[in-house]
């Protein structure tokens, strides 16, 4: 599988990335069908599939319930892989809770780093709750992942954004942004188009609708990539079929002939 440069960060990453929402959490899920929360061992099968296929970076969140801790009990050679995590939501006991200051960040830093059972964090996201430009401008989450980031905790940093406004903000300020794309909702073309002119990394999410675009799979990754700015897109699944499906769509999509 192609590896692309996440903007200037120095990081390589896989054109798709692992998003594993279904690992640990299965409740306020807006997923056309429902799930059961895969076992270790089968969690452990794929994780090798993943890596098998060429995937190199993985999606999680505090907001995703068990997955960090899991990805930490039972991912592979840890250091190996690029993952992406987040701040400012967490996911506990059927609810969701947001805080975006500076303690609050310090420390869903410090849990992040004890469940991945990792010594810094490749990339983090501020996860937001649709105030893209609120917590930009009067929380202490943003400066704070600076703070982090100098101090070797966290290599790269930006937001998972809701807004062109919050989008836009994040490329030119920060090192990386989560956008959404695909075939029924392109509000963030104009924050891709500006990340791949200032070379800021960028992270698709959406891009199969949360899976509703099952019948057009082909066309919607023939979609997001044919953006120039875009690093990577995340695709959440617990069914190895549909891993490998995808790859090997993604592959023939990226390909010369494609």
């Amino acid at each position: 599988m192609e590896l692309r440069a996440l903007g200037s960060t120095g990081i390589d990453i896989s054109v798709l990335g692992l998003g594993t929402v279904k690992l640990g959490r299965d409740q306020q899920v807006k997923y056309p069908r429902g799930f059961k929360i895969p076992d270790d061992q089968a969690v452990r099968e794929l994780l090798a599939l993943t890596r098998e296929l060429g995937i190199n970076m993985i999606d999680t969140a505090p907001a995703y319930g068990r997955s960090e801790e899991r990805l930490g009990q039972l991912l592979p050679n840890s250091n190996d892989w690029v993952i992406v995590t987040k701040v400012g939501e967490a996911f506990e006991n059927g609810e969701s809770s947001f805080d975006f200051s500076a303690a609050g960040t310090r420390a869903s830093i410090e849990r992040s780093l004890k469940r991945l059972k990792r010594d810094y964090l490749d990339v983090v996201l501020v996860h937001s709750d649709g105030n893209d430009m609120h917590i930009i401008e009067h929380e202490g989450v943003l400066p704070e992942l600076a703070k982090l980031k100098q101090e070797g905790l966290v290599r790269a940093y930006g937001m998972s954004t809701k807004t062109v406004e919050g989008g836009m903000w994040c490329v030119q300020n920060t090192d990386v942004v989560m956008a959404t794309c695909n075939l029924a909702d392109d509000h963030d073309r104009p924050v891709i188009a500006e990340a791949a002119r200032l070379n800021k990394g960028v992270l698709v999410k959406k891009g199969l609708q949360s899976g509703h675009a099952e019948n057009s799979v082909e066309d919607a990754l023939r979609y997001v990539f044919s953006h120039a700015g875009v690093s990577s897109m995340i695709v959440g699944t617990i069914n190895p079929e549909h891993l490998r499906q995808n790859v090997e769509l993604v592959n023939r999509v990226l390909s010369p002939e494609g």
